[in-house]
């Protein structure tokens, strides 16, 4: 799923090519994706775009006439800027955003088709489709740590609550709770202030990095490599695969339809955290630490 760093991006490229342009249509592909009616979709047509910006993991087109589209680009929703009048592609294809400088196209690599657009108009309905997340970026280690504390959570359901902290999720939280040096499976209220502290600023420097480093590599090219794993990241994808700090290889634990990447020497003081379907099914042989799980490696 885009986060932060990517949605930012997106925006940034997408008000150099929009910003003050009309929206001259909108070809819907999917009958999916529109979730409102009120007001209609059409009403936003011939409208120019007043401004653009990130609110959590979704982009907001700012229109004339206080109207609002609200795209949510959810797990494999992508986009591209094509030429204008550009085709719908037909078995990814969800819409077609059509300026007078070139055509959005909105795609989704998934048959589950999740990604969603909201018609709305004035600031509250807006307000109504922000999950109240506190802004990360800028926040204060006070506004952060009240945010983080507010309910009881594993540090990486914390970091990925956007009704707790917007526009993290999966890939990022990995590579904030690395830097941090923090287990992702330390419970939110047995943070100490330092640990605190640490996770704050971890925050603030992976973000603003893996900003800067994605608009550097898209430069002035629509960013087209919008993805989760990057070779460049320290444990997120990267599965037994040496951590940049100590060498160890990195570990995971599954969960759900997600995961957490994490080094054992960096993170957990070795410790190996138990995966909940593996160490189940294994019971009393699951390692416990990173030196027993390489020794059993070894002897294989």
């Amino acid at each position: 799923m885009p986060e932060l760093p990517d949605i930012e991006v997106y925006a940034d490229h997408l008000r150099r090519r929009v910003l003050g342009q009309p929206l001259q249509n909108v070809r819907v592909a999917s009958a999916f994706l529109v979730r409102t009616f009120d007001p209609p979709l059409k009403a936003a047509l011939g409208k120019k775009v007043t401004a653009i910006r990130r609110m959590g993991k979704r982009i907001v087109f700012d229109l004339e006439d206080d109207l609002h589209l609200v795209l949510h680009l959810m797990v494999a929703g992508r986009l591209r800027w094509k030429e204008v009048g550009a085709k719908v592609p037909g078995k990814l294809g969800l819409a077609a955003f059509d300026f007078p400088g070139g055509t959005l196209l909105l795609t989704e690599a998934s048959p589950k088709k999740r990604a969603s657009l909201h018609v709305v108009k004035g600031d509250a309905a807006l307000a109504a489709l922000d999950p109240g997340g506190l802004e990360p970026l800028g926040s204060s280690l006070e506004d952060f740590t009240a945010a983080l504390l507010r309910e009881s959570h594993t540090v990486k359901r914390a970091l990925t609550d956007p009704h707790l902290l917007s526009g993290i999720g999966n890939a990022y939280s990995d590579e904030i709770l690395w830097r941090a040096k923090l287990s992702p499976l330390k419970l939110t209220g047995k943070l100490t202030a330092d640990e605190l502290a640490r996770l704050h600023d971890a925050v603030q420097v992976t973000l603003r990095e893996w900003t800067a480093r994605l608009a550097k590599d898209t430069g002035e090219e629509f960013p087209e490599k919008v993805t989760a794993f990057r070779d460049e990241m320290a444990v997120h994808g990267r599965y037994r695969k040496p951590c940049p700090a100590c060498g160890s290889p990195v570990q995971r634990i599954a969960y759900a339809d997600n995961e957490a990447n994490y080094c054992a020497k960096c993170q957990t003081g070795g410790k190996l955290l138990a995966d909940r379907s593996l160490s189940r099914l294994m019971h009393d042989d699951w390692p416990k630490t990173l030196d027993e799980l390489e020794a059993r490696r070894g002897a294989k």
